[in-house]
């Protein structure tokens, strides 16, 4: 197999419990994880993109509809996560790998290529716009290089660390060459992500008002849609930002005192 400079590995799964299979919820006809790989494909800075889903025959659906559309897939362990991310990016021999997650179908393909490029240049073990929150939730956006992801896998043992990633990076800076990108406006209030019944409903409004006339919308198009109709950010107000993260720190701390 040929060695990649970035790839980009998007995890996802069905077994949701905030709203089980969003990923194949069908948004203007197409299943959610199809929606999100099309904006994917815009990126000029990589080379390939896997969805690392579960081995679980709960996301065999998933598989099924990857395969339809001719998706690279990558099949792993359903809750250790970190060991999916780093067998999917070590099957592909990457130099640098994209994470992204499957409940972001407004995901920016120009912010992700500004991020991979500030991380190469700047030669970087771990680039995101994720450190103080000023972009939208739902347009995260993480890069690591592949030595770093290796030291992740090799000292990870938190719930968090295995469930999220990259949070022993987080927790060990000291470790690493960290660089966070900020938006020009603090906009981490909007939610554009789905975990809610009620985020899926705005995802769609703004596909069905943006989409037809340009399938390639950025930020830029939803935050005009949103000025003209500022209603639409009241569909899924409320919600807490990053409350998978939290739950699963609340496990850290269980598993602490498990091993303390």
């Amino acid at each position: 197999m040929e060695k990649l400079n970035v790839i980009a590995v998007l995890q996802a799964r069905t077994s949701s419990t905030r709203l089980p299979g969003k990923v194949l919820k069908p948004l203007l006809g197409e299943p959610m994880i199809i929606r999100q790989l099309e904006r994917l494909k815009h990126c000029r800075q990589l080379d390939k993109i896997i969805v690392a889903t579960s081995d679980a025959s709960s996301d065999d659906p998933l598989v099924s509809v990857l395969e339809r559309a001719k998706a690279e897939v990558y099949r792993g362990s359903l809750n250790n996560v970190l060991d999916r991310f780093y067998n999917a990016a070590t099957l592909y021999m990457a130099k640098h790998v994209v994470r992204v997650t499957g409940d972001c179908p407004l995901i920016d393909p120009v912010i992700v290529d500004e991020i991979v490029e500030m991380h190469l240049q700047e030669g970087n073990d771990y680039t995101s716009n994720c450190g103080k929150a000023t972009f939208p939730d739902g347009l995260d956006v993480e890069v690591l290089s592949y030595s770093a992801l290796k030291k992740v896998k090799e000292n990870a043992k938190l719930p968090s660390e295995l469930e999220h990633v990259t949070p022993y990076i987080l927790n060990n800076p000291q470790n690493f060459k960290i660089s966070y990108m900020k938006n020009n406006r603090d906009l981490s209030a909007m939610r554009w992500t789905v975990d809610e019944p009620e985020d899926f409903e705005f995802v769609e409004a703004v596909y069905d008002r943006l989409y037809p006339d340009n399938p390639n919308f950025l930020m830029k198009d939803i935050l005009d849609l949103l000025d003209k109709e500022p209603e639409l950010k009241n569909i899924n107000c409320g919600f807490e930002r990053n409350a998978g993260m939290n739950k699963s720190l609340k496990e850290d701390s269980r598993f602490l005192e498990k091993t303390s």
